[in-house]
């Protein structure tokens, strides 16, 4: 066989062991056979919610379980293929069999991204929390920029957005808004964007044509339930009330509405002021307390249990600032995963997939991330 149905055949084997590795294959064909005996009992269906609970992951399971051997029969097909097509000198029929196993590679690496959100909260929602850094108008044109790229990218995967908290800058952008977002594997794909984004171009605010450098903040936390305790003291939380900014109208700027809870012992604050009323904007900036500290136990034990593999030399997300450049013609690059895209109409319309699969792919997989200094 060819090397270059070869190495489509090493990449497929590499993703499958990757894929029943994460599984725990044996695990989950068992675990997969006991959903499937509770989704016969009837008694489940008395509980609506944990039949819910039951069949999201039973649907997860099955695909997963489903992809890996339609994926692993499909490779034992093809290559069966193109050996037939090289014994009988068929050489159509072996460029056949190799773009198809081109292709069959793309679906496993795709499937695999699948498989490595397997976090204990990847499946969740998410609120994605994006703030202006120093630098005025130009870093809040940044921090808008950013939350039109998040949004138009969970609308393209089919998630729903919702504006928890807006505050909109002096002259253009923002200076700090929430996100909801709500969809599967929300939390999965977006946590790897937390840190601080860095943005160079030519600035259209500025008449000399000089270059700017430009911080936005962009942390991520997931959604969590009532069935996660969080455990915190009401001692410890400073709440303030003020009126919330917008258009103007019934309830806005003219009641203290909007709530602001602080956190003391941890420094976390959280705001919300898109409700009507205090007490609903009160309740959702509990929900984003709650969230905030759970992400912060989950990054302290993420932490601890990496601890033994780490080096000096490693570079992770979490240290970092991840940069991009405003070429001409709207071209973006980000300098961390190093991909680049274009962004027709405008700035980052469309650049967010390519990075975002880019980041999960080297964070899963451990790979050194090396940073360009564009200064």
């Amino acid at each position: 066989m060819r090397a270059e149905a070869q190495s489509h055949v090493d990449r497929i084997k590499e993703a499958l062991a990757l894929l029943r590795r994460f599984l725990d294959w044996d695990r989950a064909l068992r675990r997969l056979d006991e959903l499937n005996a509770r989704v016969e009992d009837q008694a489940l269906w008395n509980d609506p919610k944990a039949a819910q609970e039951v069949m999201r992951e039973r649907r997860r399971l099955d695909e997963a379980i489903g992809a890996t051997r339609a994926i692993q029969s499909e490779m034992d097909d093809t290559v069966e293929l193109i050996e037939m097509a090289e014994a009988e000198g068929d050489t159509a029929m072996e460029l056949d069999g190799v773009e198809a196993l081109a292709a069959l590679a793309a679906r496993a690496d795709h499937d695999k991204i699948q498989a490595l959100l397997a976090g204990e909260a990847d499946a969740n929602d998410t609120y994605i929390e994006i703030n202006s850094g120093a630098g005025g108008t130009e870093s809040q044109d940044w921090a808008g920029m950013l939350q039109r790229m998040y949004t138009r990218w969970a609308e393209r995967r089919g998630m729903k957005v919702e504006l928890i908290d807006y505050h909109a800058g002096e002259q253009a952008g923002i200076k700090s808004a929430t996100l909801l977002v709500k969809g599967e594997n929300a939390y999965g794909y977006a946590k790897t964007e937390s840190g601080v984004h860095r943005l160079v171009r030519i600035s259209p605010y500025d008449s000399a044509a000089r270059r700017h450098t430009s911080f936005s903040s962009v942390w991520v936390y997931p959604v969590i339930d009532d069935n996660i305790v969080v455990d915190y003291n009401e001692s410890d939380l400073r709440i303030d009330t003020y009126r919330a900014s917008g258009a103007g109208g019934q309830h806005i700027n003219t009641t203290d509405s909007a709530v602001r809870i602080t956190h003391i012992p941890t420094g976390i604050v959280v705001q919300c002021q898109n409700q009507r009323s205090q007490h609903k904007n009160k309740a959702e900036a509990y929900n984003q307390l709650r969230a905030r500290l759970y992400e912060r136990e989950l990054a302290i034990r993420e932490q601890a249990a990496n601890a033994e593999n780490a080096t000096k030399t490693d570079i992770g997300w979490g240290h970092q600032i991840r940069s991009y450049v405003l070429q001409p013609y709207q071209l973006v690059k980000d300098l961390r995963t190093g991909t680049t895209s274009t962004a027709p109409g405008d700035v980052l319309d469309g650049a967010l997939d390519p990075f975002m699969a880019a980041a999960l792919s080297q964070r899963v997989t451990g790979e050194k991330v090396e940073v360009e200094d564009v200064d």
